[in-house]
């Protein structure tokens, strides 16, 4: 049996789903890096984050998620908020339709106040889940972010890394 409590899993920015905005594909600030970029325009940016880990359909096997860390570059003006909801998805049944419920988490020490989380810096932002999940072949998880942006505010978001146990 394998149970290893320290498995990252990386997502890539090419996955995140871009609500709002008009984003494009871009070189990231550092180079060799790319990143998704969204230009100033005073806007509300959505974006949805798949958190791709393996699920179980037997309890207390696959993976219990632990934490998501998000990578991003708020650029060039400080945006007006930005937020964060955890999202447990039950895939429905044959006909019916999936139910989200939205999980508590707490911020990492760095973005635990909405003014360090919408600075102008380079972000590693951890949400951890205030109880893990095991997550069951039937579920799956989406971060949703807001990004309330002034006028002149640019944003590169780089990618994401999910914090599990796995246990097979």
């Amino acid at each position: 049996m394998i149970h290893n409590t320290h498995v990252s899993q990386y997502i890539p920015h090419t996955l995140f789903q871009c609500v709002t905005g008009t984003w494009t594909e871009a070189a990231g600030q550092v180079t060799d890096t790319v990143c998704k970029h969204v230009a100033a325009t005073d806007e509300t940016a959505t974006v949805n984050i798949p958190v791709m880990i393996p699920s179980n359909a037997i309890g207390l096997q696959g993976a219990k998620l632990v934490s998501v860390e998000i990578d991003y570059e708020v650029l060039v003006a400080a945006c007006d908020a930005v937020d964060a909801v955890f999202n447990l998805v039950t895939r429905g049944a044959d006909g019916a339709v999936a139910v989200v419920a939205a999980q508590t988490f707490s911020y990492d020490a760095g973005h635990d106040s909405a003014a360090e989380r919408y600075d102008v810096d380079q972000h590693r932002m951890t949400l951890t889940l205030d109880t893990p999940l095991w997550i069951d072949n039937d579920q799956y998880v989406l971060i949703e972010l807001t990004f309330n942006k002034a006028a002149t505010t640019t944003l590169d978001l780089l990618a994401a890394v999910a914090n599990f146990t796995l246990r097979m």
